[in-house]
C-alpha cells in the first residue's frame, strides 16, 4: 500500500473538519459522532506535530487564537457600522414604509427582507482570498477594536470561506471516488458583518459554572456574549459558549451582489451561519404579518431577541435611500413590546443636569427586568408624577422602554395601605440652594446658577471632556465630581490650568495615571473648532449643527457676536437653534468663559487661515460627504474657500453643488431627492481650473451601507 503523502492527508482532513464544523455549529445537523470528529482531529494534530512546517493559521487546530493582550488595537471600519432607527409600534413601522415609498417613488417596487434582531455584540469580520484576516467590534460606529485573535476561537466563524459543496458529502471523504466541485466561487475580498450572542441555555450553564468557581455571573446573555468575547485571553474565550449570525455585507471585491437576500445566500453558500428564520417579501402586509408571528413565540426562542429588522432587499435601492444622522433610510428596527414588572417606590431624587434642569428619579426595590437588575427608573418630570399621583410607597408598574430604559408607568393604587406620601418638586436646587424657576409652557424645573452650581459644573464638565466634545481621556463622572469637590476647578477652562501637585497621593491617581491625563488635556487645547462648541454643552446644538456653525464663522468670537437672526442664516440651522446659540452667549458667564479659555491656549477659531486664490467659485455653497480619494475634508473645505466659494455643513435647495466621495450617505441621497449637481473630487478640480487627480481603482468596490 503506498505511503500517504502528508501535506495531502493534512489538506484533506482539514477539508472534512470544517465540514463537519459547518453541519454541527451551523446547520445544527451533523452527520458525524462526536467521536468520529474527535479522531479526525487527533489525526490532524498528530501530522502537524509531526510536521510543523504544515501548520496553516486556517487550520481547525488554530482555533485556541493568540497569547493574551494587554489591551485591543482601534480599527477603523472603511464603512460606517451603522445603528438602526426605532419603531415600538406598527404605527411607526407604517410611517418607515410611507417614507420609504414616497423617496424612491411611489411607483417604484420594493421588496423586504424580515431578519430577527439577535440581542448580541455585532462585529465585522474580513475575509481576504477567503482567509479570515481580521475582526472588530462595532465600537462607536467608526471605530471599533481588533478582537481577531478571540473572534477565531468561535466555532461558527469559519477561519476560511468554502464554496458550497453538497450536503450528503463529506469533502476529502473516500467515498464516490473524488471530491464534489465547488458549486460557485469565493469572493477576493469581503467584510461580513453580523451579532456574537450566546444562547439562553448556554448562558445559564455558564452562570452556573462560574457562580460554582466564585466569579462574578453575568446579568444577560448580551453582557456574557460581549464579556466573553472582550477577553484579554483568547483561551477564556475559547471557553465561552458564544455562536455567530451573519446578517449584512460591508465592502467587497469580486462578486456581484445586487440585494440583501442574495447577500444572506451568498454567505449561505461560503459556510457563514444565517438566521433561519430571515426572509424576503415583496408585499410589505405580509412582511408585517411575519413580524407580529415572530413576537408571538418570542419566550420559545433558543436565544434573546429584542425585535424585528426590516431591511429594502434592493442594494441600490438602499444607496439610494441612504442614511440620516447615523441611521439608514433603508432599515428600520421594529423593537418588541417592553417588558415590565412590579416593584416599591421606596424613594425619589432629583438630580441636577448641565443645563440646570432638575430630573426627577425613582428609586425602587431592586426587580429583574428583561435579565437586568433595575434600582433606578426615569419620573420623567413633576407633572408626570402629579398627572399619575405617583407616591413614595406606592407599588408601581415598571416598564423598559425598548429593552433599554427602565421608567415607571404608575401606581397600583388598589395596594396602597395609606402610607404612601405624595411628593413635590424642592423649591431650591439641592447641589447649591437656588431657588428653582420655571419658565411658563415648560415642564422642566430649573437651577438658574448657571456659572457656579456645582452639580451643574460636574455635568458639564463630564460633558466637555466626552468623546464627542474635547474627547480628554482620564476624566469620567467621578474623576469630575472629584475635582469640582476639591475645588480644583471652578470652570470649563480651570481644567487647563491643572497640574500634578494636587493629586499627588490622591486615592486613584499614580504618577502614570497623572501624566496620562495631564498630557490628554495639553493635547485638547487642539480640537477642532466644532468639538469645542459641541463641549460648552450649549442647548440643542450636536454635531452636525457645531459643524455648520464653526463652517460658517470660523471663530468662538464671531459666533459670540452673531445676532440670532444671522445665526438662523447659516444653511442646517433653524430658529430654534439659532434662538438658544444667541441666548448662551449673551450671559456675562459664557463670555467670560470663551474669554478665559482663550487665555490657557484653548483654540477658539478654525486652525488654518485660508488664502484667497481665486474667485471661481464666488457665491457657490458646496457640501462635502464621504472620503474624497486625495483630499482630505478639511483640505476640501480649504480649497473651496481659497476660491471664493462656501461650504455647509447640509444639504439644501440653496446648495449648488455636493462634492461626494466614498462612502457617501444621507447627504448624497438627499442632493439625488432635491436635484442638487453632484461632484466627484476631479469635477470640483475642473469647476476652478485645478489640475486632475489620477482615477481611482475601477476594481474597488465600495457599498453604502
Amino acid at each position: 500500500m503506498p505511503a500517504v503523502d502528508p501535506k495531502q492527508r493534512v489538506s484533506a482532513l482539514h477539508e472534512q473538519l470544517n465540514y463537519h464544523n459547518y453541519r454541527y455549529h451551523v446547520l445544527d445537523d451533523p452527520v458525524v459522532s462526536d467521536a468520529e470528529y474527535d479522531a479526525l482531529m487527533r489525526e490532524l494534530r498528530a501530522l502537524e506535530q509531526a510536521h510543523p512546517e504544515l501548520i496553516t493559521p486556517d487550520s481547525p487546530t488554530q482555533r485556541v487564537g493568540g497569547a493574551a493582550t494587554e489591551r485591543f488595537a482601534k480599527l477603523r471600519h472603511p464603512v460606517p457600522m451603522l445603528s438602526l432607527g426605532n419603531a415600538f409600534d406598527e404605527a411607526g413601522v407604517y410611517a418607515w414604509r410611507e417614507r420609504v415609498a414616497r423617496l424612491l417613488g411611489d411607483d417604484a417596487p420594493i421588496a423586504f427582507v424580515v431578519e430577527p434582531k439577535i440581542d448580541g455584540l455585532a462585529i465585522a469580520l474580513t475575509y481576504e482570498h477567503g482567509q479570515l484576516v481580521r475582526g472588530a467590534t462595532r465600537g462607536d460606529g467608526e471605530t471599533g477594536e481588533d478582537v481577531t485573535a478571540n473572534l477565531r476561537t468561535i466555532p461558527s466563524i469559519p477561519l476560511a470561506l468554502q464554496a458550497p459543496k453538497p450536503e450528503n458529502q463529506a469533502p476529502g471523504s473516500d467515498s464516490a471516488g473524488s471530491q464534489p466541485s465547488a458549486l460557485g466561487s469565493i469572493p477576493t475580498s469581503i467584510e461580513v458583518r453580523g451579532e456574537v450572542y450566546m444562547r439562553t441555555a448556554d448562558f445559564d450553564q455558564l452562570n452556573q459554572r462560574l457562580a460554582a468557581a466564585g466569579e462574578k455571573i453575568a446579568a444577560n446573555p448580551r453582557n456574557a456574549a460581549a464579556g466573553s468575547l472582550r477577553q484579554k485571553d483568547p483561551a477564556i474565550t475559547a471557553s465561552r459558549p458564544l455562536r455567530f449570525f451573519a446578517y449584512a455585507v460591508g465592502p467587497f471585491e469580486g462578486v456581484a451582489l445586487h440585494s440583501q437576500w442574495a447577500t444572506l445566500q451568498l454567505f449561505r453558500q461560503l459556510g457563514l451561519p444565517v438566521n433561519p428564520d430571515a426572509r424576503r417579501f415583496d408585499d410589505f402586509e405580509q412582511a408585517l404579518a411575519y413580524s407580529r408571528e415572530w413576537m408571538e413565540r418570542r419566550d420559545q426562542l433558543a436565544y434573546e431577541v429584542d425585535g424585528i429588522v426590516f431591511k429594502v432587499d434592493s442594494l441600490a435601492q438602499q444607496r439610494e435611500l441612504g442614511v440620516v444622522g447615523r441611521d439608514p433610510r433603508w432599515a428600520l428596527a421594529y423593537k418588541f413590546p417592553a417588558r415590565e414588572t412590579t416593584s416599591k417606590l421606596l424613594d425619589i431624587s432629583v438630580n441636577v443636569g448641565r443645563t440646570g434642569v432638575i430630573t426627577p428619579g425613582a428609586i425602587i426595590e431592586p426587580v429583574n427586568l428583561g435579565g437586568v437588575t433595575v434600582r433606578n427608573a426615569s419620573l420623567h418630570n413633576a407633572d408626570y408624577i402629579a398627572e399619575r399621583d405617583i407616591r413614595i410607597g406606592d407599588y408601581v408598574t415598571v416598564k423598559r422602554a425598548g429593552d433599554v430604559i427602565p421608567y415607571i408607568i404608575g401606581p397600583i393604587v388598589d395596594r396602597r395601605d395609606g402610607s404612601e406620601r405624595p411628593w413635590a418638586m424642592p423649591e431650591r436646587c439641592p447641589a447649591c440652594g437656588t431657588p428653582l424657576e420655571r419658565a411658563e409652557g415648560e415642564v422642566a424645573y430649573r437651577c438658574p446658577n448657571f456659572g457656579i452650581c456645582p452639580a451643574q459644573l460636574v455635568r458639564r464638565v463630564e460633558h466637555f471632556v466626552s468623546r464627542g466634545a474635547m474627547d480628554i481621556v482620564g476624566i469620567g463622572e467621578k474623576q469630575a465630581q472629584l475635582l469640582v469637590e476639591r475645588g480644583l476647578i471652578n470652570d470649563l477652562a480651570d481644567l487647563y490650568t491643572l497640574t500634578a501637585e494636587p493629586f499627588a497621593g490622591m486615592e486613584g491617581f499614580g504618577e502614570k495615571k497623572i501624566a496620562n491625563l495631564l498630557a490628554g488635556i495639553a493635547a485638547a487645547q487642539a480640537r477642532p473648532l466644532a468639538r469645542l462648541i459641541v463641549g460648552l454643552g450649549i442647548r440643542f446644538v450636536g454635531e452636525v449643527a457645531a459643524q455648520a456653525l464653526a463652517a460658517a464663522f470660523g471663530s468662538l468670537d464671531a459666533l459670540m457676536q452673531a445676532s440670532a437672526e444671522q445665526i438662523d442664516d447659516v444653511e442646517g440651522i433653524g430658529p430654534v437653534v439659532a434662538a438658544s446659540v444667541a441666548q448662551f452667549f449673551s450671559l456675562e458667564a459664557n463670555r467670560a468663559l470663551v474669554h478665559k479659555l482663550k487665555q490657557v491656549g484653548v483654540h477658539t477659531a478654525q486652525h488654518v487661515a485660508v488664502e484667497r486664490q481665486g474667485d471661481e467659485l464666488a457665491g457657490q455653497s458646496f457640501v462635502i460627504t464621504g472620503t474624497l480619494p486625495t483630499l482630505a475634508r478639511e483640505q476640501a473645505e480649504q480649497l473651496i474657500k481659497a476660491h471664493g466659494g462656501k461650504v455647509a455643513g447640509s444639504v439644501s435647495k440653496k446648495t449648488s453643488y455636493v462634492v461626494a466621495g466614498e462612502a457617501a450617505g444621507s447627504k448624497l441621497a438627499r442632493a439625488r431627492e432635491l436635484n442638487v449637481p453632484v461632484l466627484d473630487e476631479a469635477g470640483l478640480r475642473a469647476l476652478i481650473g485645478a489640475a486632475p487627480t489620477p482615477p481611482a481603482d475601477p476594481g474597488q468596490i465600495t457599498l453604502d451601507l
